[in-house]
């Protein structure tokens, strides 16, 4: 899965360039003034739909596109760079609405090229009360047929009460696409700045740094590691399990999952054993594993995003997203920091063939 880092001081930038046509659910007369019509539909949160691709040879900008190819139009899109397709604004998923659709490019005559791409341009509304990061997930569904593609975009530290846009590139298209195509917004995950798992870059003012890895999964066991490296200047000591705390979409409180030591859940998985004490020198690492069940019984399948993490009674919280799928077994394993001796590694990752117990 691809993924691109928004530059927020960038994004004001795009504001003026912002696309935003609105209504949905109706057919209405295209204001373009080429006599057509189109149908904007909406489909749930956060999808919206587009016309077939290029739909009028009427120009968007002011200005026919130039041979050129220093030439702009009239907003600054380059001559040949897609135009946008009429379709109807999203309603908001999470803070996050996608405000336009393109495809498509024009050559020199002005003639519709069979396009090849789909970008899709969004904003978020920062509706909390501190700087968040958020990460968003779309999923583009060709309108006639072809494979749908997925694309991930992440946008650091939206102030409180701000608005920011942006656009994402979401797939490569089939054919000329006449059926016109559907972005959507798959998954939204916001986490404060100041709970921010970090793998790299400066070191935090806590002088750790902790984060998950992506885990693995083998016939309904998901086994994932949190992982702890001190990047401080003073020793950091470990004992015991990390705290941990539950958080549904909306980060709210998950009391009904019990969380239990990782050997209850499976054995052989990393997550097991004893806690000892763990004594850090500046640059050593240690990592706790996490285990858990998908299976699904009678009763409401849990699904979780976030964890809160704790390393020691007292750290900072870290947010994480594992994406726990607890199906009905209602329990989350932990297991016991362990000190890392891998070198060069960011840490032993459990195995997925365990024993169960």
């Amino acid at each position: 899965m691809r993924r691109t880092i928004v530059d927020v001081a960038a994004l004001s930038a795009l504001a003026a360039a912002a696309v935003v046509v609105t209504g949905c659910g109706a057919e209405k007369a295209d204001s373009r003034g080429d006599g057509r019509t189109r149908t904007e539909v909406t489909n749930g949160p956060g999808i919206v739909s587009a016309d077939p691709l290029c739909p009028s040879a009427v120009p968007r900008y002011g200005a026919e596109p130039s041979d050129d190819p220093a030439a702009t139009t009239g907003t600054g899109h380059p001559s040949g760079a897609p135009l946008p397709l009429p379709g109807g604004e999203g309603p908001a998923k999470d803070g996050v609405r996608i405000t336009g659709l393109f495809a498509g490019a024009r050559d020199h005559r002005g003639d519709c090229d069979p396009p090849s791409s789909l970008s899709a341009e969004f904003e978020i509304t920062n509706g909390g009360t501190a700087p968040t990061t958020y990460t968003i997930t779309f999923r583009v569904l060709p309108g006639s047929g072809g494979a749908m593609e997925t694309a991930e975009k992440t946008v650091l530290s939206v102030r409180p009460g701000a608005t920011v846009k942006g656009t994402v590139p979401v797939g490569h298209l089939p054919g000329d696409m006449k059926g016109g195509a559907r972005v959507e917004i798959t998954k939204v995950r916001s986490v404060p700045d100041d709970e921010a798992p970090s793998a790299g870059g400066p070191c935090p003012a806590s002088g750790i740094r902790l984060y998950a890895d992506d885990g693995d999964a083998a016939m309904g066991l998901r086994v994932m590691s949190l992982h702890l490296e001190n990047c401080g200047t003073e020793v950091y000591r470990l004992g015991g399990y990390p705290q941990l705390q539950i958080q549904d979409e909306s980060h709210g409180r998950v009391d009904e999952v019990r969380i239990v030591h990782g050997d209850e859940i499976a054995s052989g998985t990393g997550a097991d054993g004893r806690p000892e004490p763990v004594t850090l020198k500046p640059g050593e690492r240690a990592y706790a594993g996490l285990v858990w069940r998908n299976t699904t019984e009678a009763g409401t399948p849990v699904n979780a995003p976030y964890v809160r993490v704790w390393a020691k009674p007292g750290a900072h919280p870290v947010t994480v997203t594992p994406e726990l799928d607890l199906g009905t077994t209602g329990k989350l394993g932990v297991g016991p920091w362990k000190k890392d001796t891998a070198s060069g590694s960011t840490g032993t990752r459990p195995s997925t063939t365990p024993s169960t117990s």
